[in-house]
């Protein structure tokens, strides 16, 4: 279920408008990573089908662990949050055609030892060991009747979900039974699933499909509002099976080859992103998150592990150590993006890319940020004939303003010498408008000390935030929200009746009587 989840967010228009970056950075790193795991399983004494099926395990990252702690942290939408994306829809697609090899890697000597037992294969020397005996009649069947059976089957479900669901969802539409759409959902969800179950795939690829299928409907909205109730327990449940599926008795036999594995994996997993973030131009604290982030094996990986012990590719006793290597390496995450909120991310918050203009120019205002926010105000400002001093810290923002023939400076507003070039000791006035609350709360405290006189305006995120902006000594304060908000309660009482004079009377009382209520 999770996995249908996670496929129904997959939009074909976003994956077009990203085909760069899932071609470019995310093709590369599963190449790279299946490449050099495969060598080292080689090079380790596996035979080459076996290391292929594990480089295989180990080249997928968790997608449900690290799009939702991006979510969580507001990570998505920085350029390493949107290279981890583009790498984990890479990897998600990927798995279809991985999961169709596979069954080409049957090793013969474990295929004919299935009806009797198991075998180790390591170094190319066989080892019996118990089993269970397939009795699907795809056992009978040759390597490449199998893909070619897993191929057909894939087509059936993209292509007959296509053009079915969309008159489903129409007619179940026309009954006003909105729990009627989870009911469909999930019945649509155990048929695929069931289907791809009887050609021998797993039943987690069936759903992902399935999901994927659903992100093409019209009513793909109505069906992801229905379920996102069920999503965190979903999550939840998911990873207590994780945990409750690790083998602690080979764990406790094996610790020091299993902890080393999971390691090594992980390591080479960063190498890998770290050489790669450099490639495509990552910089800084957004490198860090790109190769902290994707470092671990994902939940793929055990789909992956269950499918090549079916193949007759890996022995029962080898996918039990892969899949301990896999809950571990995905237990040591949270901890990873720990390490980039409290150590990285902070060092390169303070740590400035380049050293801050000299500012040749003073004006009668100073504008703090040149975002959203400050951006109309200066320029309302400039085309009244106001001259305007603009500092901002970021440089693709003063790029811009460079190419438009705006004056601006690159520099943090809050160091008092840049102030003082900007023309604080002559100037009337003062926007705050950096994204920062804490450093606009120490900015406004700092100038209030130096000019008591100037008026200051500053944004507040919140009512809290408003508060310390006050008691920090700004003049006037702006809730953007509010403010926004305001208007869209006009339109609604005139939507209603109201006249527009009525409209803005209303609005008038609630802005005077809620500013009252906050002083």
């Amino acid at each position: 279920m999770m996995l249908f989840i996670v496929g129904l967010k997959l939009k074909p228009n976003v994956l077009w408008s990203m085909r760069g970056q899932l071609l470019g950075l995310g093709g590369l790193q599963m190449l790279l990573t299946i490449a050099v795991i495969t060598g080292a399983g080689i090079a380790l004494g596996l035979s080459w089908q076996l290391s292929i099926a594990v480089s295989f395990v180990f080249s997928v990252s968790s997608t449900a662990i690290v799009l939702h702690t991006l979510g969580e942290k507001n990570l998505l939408k920085r350029p390493g949050g949107q290279a981890s994306f583009s790498v984990l829809l890479t990897q998600d697609i990927a798995v279809i055609p991985l999961l169709a090899i596979v069954p080409l890697l049957a090793i013969p000597e474990l295929a004919a030892l299935g009806a009797t037992g198991a075998a180790s294969v390591v170094g190319g020397e066989i080892a019996s060991a118990p089993q269970q005996v397939s009795s699907s009649y795809l056992a009978q069947l040759a390597g490449w009747q199998k893909a070619l059976e897993i191929l057909v089957a894939v087509a059936i479900v993209v292509i007959g979900g296509h053009y079915l669901s969309r008159p489903l969802f129409r007619y179940i539409a026309s009954t006003g039974l909105r729990e009627m759409f989870i009911a469909t959902a999930l019945l649509l969800v155990v048929g695929i699933a069931l289907l791809m179950t009887s050609v021998g795939l797993s039943p987690a690829l069936g759903t992902f499909l399935a999901g994927v299928v659903l992100a093409t409907s019209e009513y793909r909205y109505e069906l992801e509002s229905d379920i996102e109730p069920f999503e965190e327990l979903l999550l939840g449940l998911f990873f207590i099976t994780v945990g409750a599926g690790m083998d602690f008795e080979v764990l406790g036999q094996q610790w020091l080859l299993v902890i080393g594995l999971t390691l090594s994996v992980m390591a080479l997993k960063a190498l890998i992103l770290f050489l790669l973030a450099v490639m495509f131009g990552l910089k800084g604290a957004d490198r860090w998150l790109f190769f902290l982030g994707l470092a671990q094996v994902g939940e793929f990986g055990f789909v992956l592990i269950s499918f090549s012990l079916k193949s007759s590719v890996m022995t029962e006793d080898i996918s039990r150590i892969l899949l301990l290597v896999v809950a571990l390496s995905m237990l040591l995450t949270p901890l990873f993006f720990i390490f980039f909120e409290k150590i990285v991310k902070p060092r390169y918050r303070q740590t400035q890319i380049r050293e801050d203009d000299e500012v040749t120019e003073q004006g009668v205002a100073i504008i703090a940020g040149h975002g959203r926010f400050g951006t109309v105000i200066n320029r309302m400002l400039v085309s009244n004939g106001f001259k305007t001093v603009v500092l901002d810290r970021r440089e693709d923002v003063i790029s811009k303003m460079h190419a438009l023939n705006v004056k601006s400076f690159f520099g943090d507003a809050t160091h008092p010498d840049l102030l003082q070039a900007a023309g604080l000791p002559e100037a009337k006035l003062l926007v705050v408008a950096i994204d920062e609350p804490e450093q606009a709360l120490n900015l406004i405290a700092y100038v209030r000390r130096e000019r008591p006189d100037i008026h200051i305006i500053a944004r507040a995120y919140d009512h809290g935030h408003l508060y310390e902006l006050y008691q920090s000594g700004a003049d006037d304060i702006v809730r953007e929200t509010v403010e926004s908000a305001l208007r869209s309660g006009r339109y609604a009482l005139k939507a209603l009746g109201f006249t527009e004079q009525q409209a803005q009377d209303a609005a008038t009382e609630y802005f005077s009587k809620d500013i009252e209520g906050v002083r």
